[in-house]
């Protein structure tokens, strides 16, 4: 996977802006989503919101949310017309990741996985939320690859590094967390 081009924006910055997605919306309050800074553009035909699914915490939960938000984003892209490749499967991945450690960490506190896609501003968030209050470190850096747990999180940082996106992990009100990773939408 090649890198979008540019620095990345601000972790920051970007987290900040892509956490105010709207009702619904799976972590506190920030400026408007549109506020980021935009790296590409959602094309006009595809229409910015916030969708949101959630499955019992079990093993059958990894492909069925994958499946739905692949059906999201294919029919967001509109008639004739194709969400790019590379991030579709980029997309899918991080879901893939993220609840499946949801499954594995989670399911004793959290009878139910949450997952929420925005799109707007450019850019297309991934939320994954359960009710489980640690946080994992595997987000944070560590260059010798060193802990023998967390592959999957250290996948996603690397899929969204590369594109040009910021990861990370927040709590939420009722006790749980959030992982997200935000992705910038190539220009077409």
């Amino acid at each position: 996977m090649e890198s979008r081009g540019g620095h990345p924006p601000g972790k920051a910055a970007v987290a900040q802006a892509l956490t105010a997605v709207g009702e619904g919306r799976l972590t506190p309050g920030g400026p408007a989503l549109a506020e980021a800074p935009a790296r590409g553009a959602v094309p006009p035909h595809a229409p910015e919101g916030v969708w949101r699914f959630t499955a019992a915490l079990q093993d059958s939960a990894v492909p069925e949310l994958r499946h739905k938000v692949e059906d999201l984003l294919v029919r967001q892209a509109g008639p004739g017309r194709r969400f790019d490749d590379e991030l579709l499967q980029s997309v899918l991945l991080i879901v893939s990741e993220l609840v499946t450690n949801a499954v594995r960490h989670a399911a004793l506190l959290s009878p139910r996985v949450g997952v929420e896609i925005a799109l707007r501003g450019g850019w297309v968030r991934i939320g994954v939320e359960d009710r489980h209050p640690y946080r994992p470190k595997a987000l944070a850096a560590d260059p010798d690859m060193e802990h023998t747990s967390g592959r999957g999180l250290f996948l996603v940082r690397a899929v969204t590094t590369e594109a040009g996106g910021v990861c990370d992990v927040e709590p939420t009100t009722d006790g749980g967390k959030v992982v997200w990773a935000a992705l910038p939408v190539p220009r077409r």
